[in-house]
């Protein structure tokens, strides 16, 4: 008995010490797992925060070299050619400021020789340039309103040319969708392609004329100056613009960042003032009034914060910039015009007579003031480049996000959750974009395709199943596990993340939502949508053969009940949720297409009316892919695809008994 309880004890022992061996394996496995994982998230969280330095140095709008890297960038698209009409506006703003200019020197000289005839009382003199000031007066005056004119138009083109690049790129392709949901990089377009490129447009036309005018006025002054009382007057006054310029632009680097900020809670206010447009029937069933006025009035007082701090912020730089570029320029300009008549051995002054000294301090001191204000006014031009910096930050960083777009690359950021058990899926993370799209006619053909949102979330690893032309399929299974994802996909709207998609391609794959959209425009383009009159003419399409298509889905007291084809009103409030979605299927039967998706398009039609339109589809050619919950629906289809929810799927023929089970 001893051995055998004594090997009994020993084999028990060595399972156990296996056992327990085994267990702090495991145990200590873990333990590294999540330290290595711990170590990953800090390394991860680092790389981040790394990138996100990295990228708000990037973006900040301030007067740097990357702020004239992107105007220039801008600059070419709003400006496209020496012989545009662009460069012709700018060349007739420049001729205006030039010829201003000259008309404000012919002003001041006339003007103290008048002032000279009254002091010296000759009356003959004193009515030639009276006389000239009057004969001047038209053509002052048609110089300041060319100005006028030419800026204006100028930004009118300016405004044009880059809205018109801006929305060749938005509206290509999916872009606007993309923009919206598969990239979050922005979050009002809508803000950036109508406020913000208006008021960089504006900032760039008058900063524009802002600059052009004081440096053409400083030159010509100069000029003046020097033939009058010296170089080194006017030396002492460009010396004190430099001086003062750097002043002001380290002072205003704050306003280009909190313009940038400005917009974007603007954006953020106009947003929530929209979706409550948009969702006001959902809103008022709901009797959300109290919350949606809690989320509008958190926005609105974000942007008034923030505009308090603004006005504050440019209330503290006016009282500066006042001081700076106005009185203390004015002070120097004193001193300055001073020197020449306050020193009695300046010998131009010596032999003239005090009538003539004083013509010669009114004509300088009035140069000069003229010098002092052109000054100022390219210090101040200095504030409104500071904010124009956060316009061309805003509109840079739109088109560099379209670009990415339109080329396929998005970036979006994902929140997600930790998997802290062992059994995580080690496999490569799929990457959008990675796999095939081969364009087919006839054919839709899934192989090894997985189903993936935007935010990474896996809903089914590999999808594999074909259909030819003539197949109908019906595609069911619970919320979120997939339907909308898999046309998607197959719309091409969401990137493919791997495997091999064969589908038609373009209009030939067809779309009837639930909620059909209604356009803008006439009855006729709601039935042709998203073709015009013109492209149905092409066709060979006529108003009798529409009208035959809407008999077709009982809906020709629609044309008796608008009197004809032309009419036009708002489609979405007119009409029910019942001809909206005949609409749709007379569309479908318009267009024609090789495969049409009905995503639960026929739940407000009859099941007669269902059934006319299954078997007129399939006469037409059309193949579809139908989600719905209707059994009787099953009769009309020869595949099902089946989800389950939880990552798995089915496909299968549906044979007698699927139907008489579905029926």
């Amino acid at each position: 008995m001893a051995p055998s309880f004594s090997k009994f004890i020993f084999s028990r022992t060595t399972a156990g010490s296996v056992v327990a061996g085994f267990l702090i394996y495991n145990a200590v496995k873990s333990r590294n797992k999540r330290i290595l994982r711990n170590k990953s998230a800090a390394n991860l969280q680092a790389v981040i925060q790394k990138n996100d330095k990295d990228k708000s140095k990037k973006d900040r709008a301030a007067v740097d070299g990357q702020f004239f890297r992107r105007l220039f960038r801008i600059l070419r698209i709003i400006v496209p050619g020496w012989f545009s009409k662009e460069a012709g506006y700018l060349a007739l703003v420049a001729l205006s400021l030039i010829a201003r200019t000259y008309c404000d020197v012919w002003m001041i000289q006339n003007g103290t020789a008048i002032e000279s005839s009254i002091i010296g009382r000759d009356v003959n003199l004193f009515k030639k340039h009276l006389f000239n000031f009057i004969t001047a007066m038209p053509v002052i005056s048609l110089v300041n309103n060319i100005l006028k004119y030419g800026l204006n138009e100028l930004k009118l083109r300016f405004r044009t040319q880059l809205t018109s690049h801006l929305y060749s790129r938005y509206l290509k392709g999916f872009t606007y969708y993309k923009m919206s949901n598969l990239d979050n990089r922005i979050a009002n377009a809508d803000q950036l392609l109508t406020q913000d490129v208006e008021k960089f447009c504006n900032s760039v036309a008058e900063l524009y004329s802002n600059l052009s005018k004081p440096i053409l006025d400083i030159v010509i002054y100069v000029r003046e100056l020097t033939n009058t009382i010296g170089a080194q007057g006017p030396g002492f006054m460009l010396l004190y613009l430099a001086f003062s310029g750097l002043v002001l632009t380290r002072l205003r680097r704050p306003v280009g960042k909190m313009t940038v900020q400005e917009q974007q809670y603007e954006g953020e206010f106009r947003f929530v003032n929209s979706r409550l447009i948009t969702n006001s029937e959902e809103i008022a069933f709901y009797q959300g009034n109290k919350p949606e006025q809690r989320t509008i009035n958190k926005t609105f007082k974000k942007l008034v914060d923030h505009l308090h701090n603004f006005i504050f912020f440019r209330f503290s730089m006016g009282f500066v910039d006042n001081i700076i570029a106005k009185y203390v320029a004015t002070v120097v300009g004193y001193m300055v015009v001073s020197r020449p008549f306050l020193n009695l051995a300046h010998k131009p002054f010596l032999s003239m007579s005090h009538t003539q000294m004083m013509e010669h301090y009114y004509r300088a001191g009035r140069m000069l003031v003229r010098l002092a204000e052109a000054i100022g006014r390219m210090i101040l031009s200095g504030r409104e480049m500071t904010r124009l910096a956060g316009f061309t930050q805003r509109v840079t960083e739109l088109m560099t996000v379209l670009e990415d777009l339109n080329q396929g690359r998005y970036e979006r950021t994902m929140v997600r959750e930790e998997k802290d058990s062992d059994s995580e899926d080690d496999r490569e993370p799929l990457v959008p974009g990675s796999g095939q799209l081969i364009h087919a006619d006839n054919i839709i053909k899934f192989e090894q395709v997985p189903l993936v949102t935007p935010n990474a979330d896996i809903l089914v690893r590999e999808m594999t199943f074909e259909v030819p032309s003539g197949d109908n399929v019906l595609v069911c299974g619970p919320n979120g596990c997939g339907k909308s994802s898999l046309f998607r996909t197959l719309g091409e709207l969401w990137p493919l993340f791997g495997g091999k998609l064969t589908k038609p391609e373009g209009r030939k794959l067809f779309y009837v939502p639930q909620r059909p959209y209604m356009t803008i425009g006439t009855l006729r383009d709601q039935i042709i949508y998203p073709d015009i009159k013109e492209d149905m003419i092409k066709k060979g399409v006529t108003d009798k053969d529409i009208e035959e298509m809407i008999e077709k889905v009982q809906l020709a007291n629609l044309l008796e009940r608008e009197g004809s084809w032309d009419a036009v009103q708002d489609w979405m409030d007119v009409l029910s949720g019942g001809e909206k979605q005949r609409v749709a299927m007379a569309r479908l039967f318009y267009h024609k297409p090789q495969f049409a998706i009905l995503d639960e398009c026929t739940s407000a039609v009859s099941v007669d009316v269902e059934g006319y339109i299954y078997t007129h589809a399939r006469e037409v050619g059309i193949t579809l892919f139908t989600v719905s919950h209707r059994r009787s629906l099953w009769k009309y289809h020869e595949y099902y695809l089946m989800f389950d929810g939880r990552g798995s799927y089915e496909f299968k023929k549906i044979d007698q008994d699927t139907v008489e089970f579905g029926s």
